[in-house]
């Protein structure tokens, strides 16, 4: 299935969603930027995480399709005192401004789509890999 937000973006676009999670090998893929939302896939191997953020003025809903996980959120990076367990068919809605991470505490890959009430990520953002993702100038908040 091919993902590409270039040839989509701020276009109608149909697409099944959890094949698309599900078929995604990479660390995150921005599937779809319009003007106010942005729909990404993510593949987050085992011991590892999405990675602690905060979205300012950005609300953020993160479906789980495939693996477990453990979700901490909190007002402050230093203050998650939030956590739940997360697994498949599960909804975690990040509020604006809050800090948040994913945690991958599975034997697979954990397969999650998110959306960004706000788009996020620069349109066509791939990143095969966390490192990848961190070491991405234009993921730095």
């Amino acid at each position: 299935m091919e993902i590409n937000d270039k040839k989509y973006g701020k276009k109608p676009y149909i697409v099944n969603i959890e094949e698309a999670t599900v078929q995604n090998d990479r660390y995150r893929t921005t599937m779809w930027t319009g003007e106010k939302l942005q729909v990404t896939v993510m593949s987050i191997q085992p011991n590892d995480d999405i990675g602690l953020e905060v979205h300012h003025g950005i609300d953020q809903f993160i479906r789980i399709e495939e693996g477990n996980g453990l979700c901490k959120m909190g007002p402050t990076e230093d203050n998650l005192n939030f956590e739940q367990k997360v697994k498949d068919d599960d909804a975690v809605f990040v509020p604006a401004d809050m800090w948040h991470n994913i945690l991958n505490t599975g034997d697979k890959p954990l397969k999650l789509y998110t959306v960004y009430a706000g788009p996020d990520h620069i349109p066509g953002t791939i990143h095969e890999t966390h490192d990848d993702a961190r070491n991405d100038p234009n993921e730095q908040d």
